[in-house]
């Protein structure tokens, strides 16, 4: 079976969902005048398959989760936009008069939030970007994407990088999910199974897919607050404070130290 090629999947799913939301319309089904759905797929390695709408990429502020807008009132002086994408967040700050940069990997994601008037955007890995010289007050890790610290293994070093990168007193703010409420015995049993390899139970291996596309696959991290100040301990950065009001989901603070 012919295997799909990696390359810019969440750039090309988003470029996708910006013609359809702003009513231009990417390839439409047969019949020529209903645009296609823009579906992000998500696979697991133990063979789940999910798929969700992209269009929540593009959300504007009336269509947020409470926690994105509490998450937004933590925010001071200089922002970095970690996986900043079609830059749903950093547009907001911009708006408000903060200095905010939109860092993220994909270069069709960059495209869209210039065209969409982000100013300031990077296109770049975290670990890359520390050697800028660049300099924030606030990272900015939401839209779930706590999880791009990936694990134990990777966790120092993506933390050591946003070090580097911190003005004294900096802050993380990430939005997080405790993956253990859930009873459903698919996510169950896959929590069991990371743990008999000695992952963390919500250590996730994926890889998205859309139309002819894949990415290589990568670790993505759900994990527990209790799970989450282990991966802290020994770097420069404490857990200061969480928000739990929307569990699973979660808010989570993290201070440098000096």
């Amino acid at each position: 079976m012919d295997q799909p090629a990696i390359g810019d999947v969440f750039g090309e799913m988003i470029r996708d969902a910006y013609a359809v939301r702003t009513g231009i319309g990417p390839r439409p089904l047969a019949g020529g005048r209903v645009p296609r759905p823009v579906i992000e797929i998500i696979e697991r390695d133990d063979g789940l398959i999910n798929g969700a709408p992209a269009d929540h990429y593009l959300a504007e502020p009336a269509e947020w989760q409470p926690h994105d807008h509490r998450a937004l009132r933590l925010v001071r002086g200089a922002v970095l936009d970690i996986g900043a994408g079609a830059g749903r967040t950093a547009l907001v700050l911009q708006h408000r008069g903060m200095a905010v940069t939109g860092l993220d990997t994909s270069a069709g994601a960059i495209e869209v939030a210039r065209k969409r008037g982000l100013r300031d955007t990077v296109l770049n890995t975290v670990d890359a970007y520390a050697r800028s010289g660049s300099r924030y007050d606030t990272f900015l890790l939401l839209g779930n994407n706590l999880g791009l610290i990936e694990g134990p293994e990777r966790a120092p070093v993506f933390l050591a990088a946003l070090a580097e990168l911190a003005r004294p007193g900096a802050r993380i703010i990430a939005q997080g999910t405790d993956p253990y409420g859930t009873t459903d015995p698919v996510h169950v049993a896959y929590h069991r199974r990371n743990r008999d390899r000695g992952r963390l139970g919500g250590q996730l291996r994926l890889r998205l897919r859309y139309r002819m596309l894949a990415t290589e696959w990568f670790d993505y991290l759900n994990c527990s607050v209790p799970e989450l100040a282990g991966l802290l301990a020994g770097t420069r950065w404490r857990l200061a404070s969480v928000d739990t009001e929307d569990r699973p989901y979660y808010l989570a603070v993290m201070e440098l130290q000096p």
